[in-house]
């Protein structure tokens, strides 16, 4: 037996390899990273994954092609088994102050059994959970929880500056429970800027300060919470969410699927009516998010809409400067001189997430080959991260938050219809830029700008087209608001 065992291990080692060969390494490590192989008998091979979703997507997408490479170790193989390990979630360790625990109300009479397993199998930091009738209410309520949190991401890790001061402000109001007049807010920035930190800054705050709080992404939402709330185990889920003080649910855009956005409608409706507030963060606005209904569009615009905008080079330096004091603090002789900070942040402006990477990079290349870290390093060993970074896509929602500051006009005003010659005239300016930097569409720009026809659009564009012609203080103007919608 112990030959056998040894033969089928050797077996699946060879397959694999092909299988990563044929695939390429991030497929496969996507599919195939947690696939474990449990015995091959009677023509049979028998795998085991961590979660339902991953044994119906290798069933569905894979099955023939491991049979084939199988077949190439064993001719007398001709299926392909896939089972589903059930491992309990272990529990996280509690911190120095637990937050009061989720506790619902016990439930009464013998829960059913179902044959739907709820795991975590969409995050690389996930562990499965069995089905949850079969399970203690305590392990439960502790699905509810959501996401382990990054202890990375907190608001004391957190950088603010004039592009996210704003945004800071209000998550940390929620999170505080301090804006219990409010019951939902919508976040939303582009990927790397920072809005999982501050959600999971929040989540982490609110459990300090006493609250229940459940973070999850909205994969999670979709593949685990709403199926979770169709079976058997609805009455104690449910009694559970009505005692989160702060529901947060993050990367909406993922969310997809005709089925997934019925499913979600619904389950959203009763979700946001349990806890006391809601948080949702994605990478676009509300009335961007084109694959998602109308209901869960206005649903979302109802909620308080605040929005991170991409670091400037103060926020960029300040990001590098706290980044190295953290390294120092492990390795002492680590330095970036203020010349290097500059031309990082100057250069690396694409995302946060780019600002780190680049800095790792450096301290990487730094460790190896001990070298001082000068300008000139910097630059050769940032050379293709600066060459390849590609110009950001500006929002014309920037655009008009910085044509209002130049004009000292609100934002309502300037989408208003007053035609007051003090509105008119950066309306005008805002429109114009928002056609020459955005690469908008004319009928999508008058929407921005209070559903207005695109043949006003079209007026206003011209409109100060002519008017460079014969202004130069305009045109100077107008280049310095394209400098800074584009730094």
């Amino acid at each position: 037996m112990e030959i056998q065992n040894l033969t089928s291990s050797d077996q699946w080692e060879r397959v694999k390899e092909e299988l990563c060969k044929e695939l390429g390494e991030d497929a496969f490590s996507n599919w195939f990273g947690r696939v474990e192989h449990e015995e091959t008998a009677g023509g049979a091979v028998r795998l085991s994954v961590p979660t339902v979703f991953l044994k119906n997507w290798i069933q569905r997408n894979y099955t023939e092609q491991l049979i084939g490479l199988w077949k190439r170790e064993q001719k007398d193989i001709d299926r392909i088994e896939v089972t589903v390990r059930s491992v309990l979630r272990p529990r996280m360790p509690q911190p120095t102050q637990p937050p009061q625990p989720i506790t619902p109300r016990r439930i009464r009479g013998r829960k059913q059994a179902v044959n739907r397993s709820i795991h975590f199998g969409l995050s690389p930091t996930a562990v499965d959970i069995p089905c949850l009738a079969d399970i203690s209410d305590e392990a439960a309520v502790d699905f509810l929880n959501g996401a382990a949190l990054s202890s990375k991401m907190t608001f004391d890790t957190f950088c603010d500056g004039n592009s996210n001061n704003h945004a800071f402000r209000v998550v940390r109001q929620f999170a505080t429970g301090h804006e219990h007049r409010l019951e939902s807010l919508y976040v939303h920035a582009s990927a790397g800027i920072g809005k999982t930190h501050l959600l999971q800054a929040a989540a982490s705050e609110a459990r300090r300060s006493g609250r229940r709080a459940a973070y999850m992404s909205a994969e999670f939402f979709m593949y685990h919470l709403v199926p979770a709330l169709r079976t058997a185990a609805f009455p104690l889920l449910h009694q559970s969410l009505k005692s989160i003080d702060l529901l947060l649910i993050d990367d909406l855009q993922f969310l997809h699927g005709k089925q997934g956005h019925e499913e979600f409608c619904k389950t959203l409706d009763m979700v946001m009516e349990c806890p006391s507030q809601v948080i949702i963060a994605a990478d676009r606005p509300p009335e961007d998010l084109t694959t998602l209904p109308q209901q869960i569009q206005q649903r979302l615009r109802s909620s308080q809409v605040v929005s991170i905008q991409k670091a400037d080079f103060a926020l960029r330096h300040e990001i590098l400067k706290q980044a190295v004091l953290r390294a120092r603090q492990r390795y002492a002789d680590f330095d970036v001189p203020n010349d290097v900070a500059d031309y990082i942040a100057r250069h690396v402006t694409s995302s946060i997430r780019d600002l780190e990477g680049a800095l790792n990079r450096l301290f990487a290349h730094n460790q190896l080959t001990r070298q001082p870290v000068t300008p000139e390093f910097a630059k050769k060993t940032l050379r293709d991260l600066v060459q390849n970074e590609e110009p950001r896509a500006v929002k014309v929602e920037e655009i008009q938050q910085i044509v209002c500051k130049h004009f000292s006009v609100s934002k309502a005003d300037l989408l208003s219809s007053c035609r007051a010659r003090t509105l008119v005239r950066p309306r005008q300016i805002a429109m114009y830029i928002a056609k020459a930097v955005t690469g908008r569409s004319l009928p999508e720009i008058g929407r921005r700008f209070g559903n207005r026809d695109h043949t006003t659009v079209l007026h206003a564009i011209r409109k100060i087209e002519a008017l460079l012609t014969r202004d130069a203080d305009l045109a100077q103007e107008i280049d310095l608001l394209k400098r800074l919608v584009h730094s």
